[in-house]
């Protein structure tokens, strides 16, 4: 398994190995480096066909609480990273997939504004097209794709939040942004509610937001959400103008 591999690596090389040492292609690990001095571990999954003289569509991920600083599992193991894994030698998309520390991706929290640090660090070492920027995110990151598309509407082409909620008052902002949001309708971590008011919020502003809600499916909407081929397929038309 590609990811559990991956996961294997990081212990053989004692931490997050840097850029030189990290395979060209797949998920490649590395590290930001913060204004206090600090350094922040991430994940770059670089498509298996790159080609610097081509541009490719990117994607933030945002992960959920369990996945922050100091938890069980790490980012990549949890929502896209297995998505991706699934499909490595297809996978059309460059995906940078942050850790929180202090669990929270809130718009003006610390995690948030380095999230977009580390979206910014990647767009230039790699070919990624400004107009196709991504947004997506599970639970925690699907609150924070809600928040940060509210706060910077025009950097998006599309947003994915999954199992999240957001600010219907604020949803004018975003009505003309390409959003395909998902949820389960028996989900008691984040009420289906947080989807459907969202939704139903872009809908009443003049949006035409796609929604997918899964009957008798609880918190982990993210495995079929992510798991959806449409939706990658659905996402390669998505383009700002």
């Amino acid at each position: 398994m590609m990811i559990r591999t991956f996961l294997l690596s990081l212990l053989s090389l004692g931490s997050f190995a840097s850029a030189a040492e990290s395979p060209k292609t797949g998920f490649v690990t590395k590290t930001h480096s913060n204004a206090d001095g600090s350094r922040s571990p991430y994940v770059v999954f670089v498509p298996q066909d790159y080609d610097a003289k081509k541009s490719y569509p990117i994607i933030l991920f945002l992960h959920g609480a369990g996945e922050t600083k100091g938890g069980m599992k790490q980012p990549v193991q949890v929502g896209i990273g297995p998505a991706i894994e699934k499909r490595a030698k297809s996978f059309p998309f460059i995906v940078v997939i942050p850790q929180s520390e202090k669990r929270i991706w809130k718009a003006d929290s610390d995690d948030a504004k380095r999230a977009l640090a580390i979206l910014d660090t990647t767009m230039k070492e790699y070919n990624a097209d400004p107009k196709r920027v991504i947004l997506s995110g599970l639970s925690m990151g699907g609150h924070g794709t809600w928040s940060l598309a509210v706060a910077n509407p025009e950097r998006w082409a599309a947003i994915v939040p999954v199992c999240g909620a957001g600010n219907p008052a604020a949803a004018a902002t975003i009505k003309d942004l390409p959003c395909w949001a998902f949820h389960g309708d028996k989900d008691t971590a984040v009420k289906v509610a947080g989807s459907r008011d969202m939704i139903d919020a872009l809908k009443q502003a003049g949006g035409k937001p796609k929604y997918t809600e899964y009957p008798g499916v609880a918190h982990n909407s993210w495995d079929n959400a992510y798991g959806t081929d449409e939706l990658y397929t659905w996402l390669l038309e998505q383009k700002r103008k």
